[in-house]
């Protein structure tokens, strides 16, 4: 039995990991330790076949940096994605530029980058918050760099749009038909109030019962120890010695 206390990042690391298919080409950017580290985890459990693309990676076939994962993007070839965001909408959508009114904000941030052509042209994306709270999960964003859906026609080369978000409290998905973020699952220990309380927009709950997620298995604790941690120094070694020391 493994029996070390588990970390909420370990959690949230175990429930990317079981989003991820077997066979998918899974591409995470920079700053994305925990999208990384869960597909990681993901090749090593029921993923053998998971082409793992992780910017910033030595043994990674990116050569190029960010400019082959867009083209690799443009071409169809990358079926998950990460992305996250300083303000996430109920409608999914992420806010990467600015707090406040965008001519005069409260806080300017770096800006968007490729995400929103990333959002719509990978397979499908899944956003991840290290926090959760109603700063971040707000009814809608102060400013859209990347979106779900296309508001109206549908743009000829969107190829997928959101499909999970994974925070340190729960797992919400994305319902297609209300075109809105719903709960999907509760990480271990987390009350339902905590994240209705932590969340700024209506999580979908009425009249149905939310899972707890299963708790992560001693082999995938036992692998995110020790095989996933020693390839994360290579990394992202300040987050691996802060998890794993």
């Amino acid at each position: 039995m493994v029996s070390k206390e588990i970390h909420p990042l370990e959690m949230m690391i175990v429930a990317v990991s079981r989003l991820l298919r077997n066979g998918e080409t899974v591409a995470t950017g920079t700053l994305s330790p925990v999208p990384a580290a869960g597909c990681l985890l993901a090749c090593r459990t029921h993923g053998p076949d998971i082409v793992p693309l992780i910017y910033g990676d030595p043994d990674s076939r990116i050569s190029d940096g960010l400019y082959e994962l867009f083209g690799l993007a443009q071409r169809g070839k990358v079926d998950v994605f990460f992305l996250s965001g300083i303000q996430i909408d109920q409608c999914g959508s992420i806010n990467l530029s600015a707090i406040g009114d965008y001519a005069k904000p409260d806080l300017r941030l770096p800006g968007g980058a490729g995400s929103n052509m990333l959002y719509a042209l990978s397979g499908r994306t899944i956003l991840f918050s290290m926090n959760h709270d109603r700063r971040v999960f707000v009814p809608r964003v102060d400013f859209v760099n990347a979106a779900a859906f296309d508001e109206g026609v549908p743009s000829p080369w969107r190829r997928g749009g959101m499909s999970h978000a994974v925070t340190p409290l729960c797992v919400m998905r994305f319902d297609g038909e209300r075109k809105r973020i719903v709960l999907e699952s509760l990480l271990p220990g987390v009350s339902l109030g905590s994240v209705v309380g932590n969340t700024g927009f209506d999580l979908g709950i009425e009249g149905r019962d939310i899972p707890e997620m299963a708790p992560p298995a001693d082999l995938e604790l036992a692998l995110l120890r020790t095989e996933v941690r020693d390839r994360m120094k290579r990394i992202y070694r300040l987050f691996a010695e802060m998890l794993w020391g």
